[in-house]
């Protein structure tokens, strides 16, 4: 079975750009998207229902602005916005599904921004949701999965003495991250690949992503009472339509 997590980066932008093309032919389980932009009436996904999928989406409050969206082909038991607490829950950013056996989360992490502007709040963020998460772990195995906004570890993107104190490799936002290592959540594209060079974003500038000059910033995790039912877990960046480029996550 295969899940799939993308920031899509305008899913009304993405839909003519290959998204559509990729949900077709690989037809995924289930399809966890980040920075949707868009309210559900305002896209054409009757093709996606047609298909099978069931939909969720959480919208911001501020319309075209971040907001997520679970599709899946599995029946979904399920299905709860957000994380319980208002002041993280006017942006879209958070959707649990829950199926027979784990808890599905994807989640849209709140950029620090350039000179750091929000990394206060970030940090806050990290707390809460690592906590919602914990909390569901106890009921059944949890999977998180999107955009994380971090690059983990040096090995996360091309230049990183470079990008020290930029959002998305600050050390607050990178304790972040081993903080949920530390609670028991397995970073499943590493447990199967320890090579260089494997990125989810780049920029659109100075033809990054031709150069491969890019951050690892997408991920799935997975609980450790989930880890044996994973096969595989990979970076689709042979995909195009966002300045992402899909994770992939392969169960038994």
């Amino acid at each position: 079975m295969k899940l799939v997590s993308w920031n899509v980066n305008g899913i009304r932008a993405a839909m003519g750009k290959g998204f559509r093309d990729y949900i077709e032919s690989d037809q995924p389980e289930i399809v966890c998207l980040q920075e949707t932009k868009a309210e559900p009436e305002q896209v054409d996904t009757q093709w996606a229902v047609d298909l099978g999928y069931e939909q969720v989406w959480n919208c911001a409050t501020k319309r075209g602005y971040s907001g997520t969206t679970i599709w899946s082909k599995l029946p979904i038991k399920k299905e709860s916005s957000g994380i319980g607490i208002s002041e993280h829950d006017d942006e879209g950013r958070v959707i649990t599904t829950t199926f027979d056996d784990f808890h599905l989360v994807t989640v849209y992490t709140p950029n620090s921004k350039r000179g750091l502007l929000r990394l206060d709040y970030r940090q806050e963020w990290d707390k809460d949701f690592l906590a919602y998460v914990k909390k569901l772990n106890r009921r059944k195995p949890v999977i998180f999965c999107g955009d994380l906004n971090c690059a983990h570890k040096e090995i996360d993107l091309a230049n990183p003495k470079a990008n020290r104190r930029n959002a998305g490799f600050t050390q607050e936002e990178r304790e972040g991250v081993d903080r949920m290592v530390d609670a028991g959540f397995i970073d499943s594209f590493r447990h199967f690949c320890d090579e260089p060079d494997n990125y989810s974003w780049w920029t659109y500038r100075s033809n990054a992503r031709e150069r491969n000059i890019g951050w690892r910033l997408d991920y799935f995790f997975v609980s450790q009472k989930f880890a044996d039912r994973v096969t595989d877990a990979v970076i689709r960046d042979d995909i195009h339509g966002s300045d992402h480029c899909p994770v992939e996550l392969m169960i038994k």
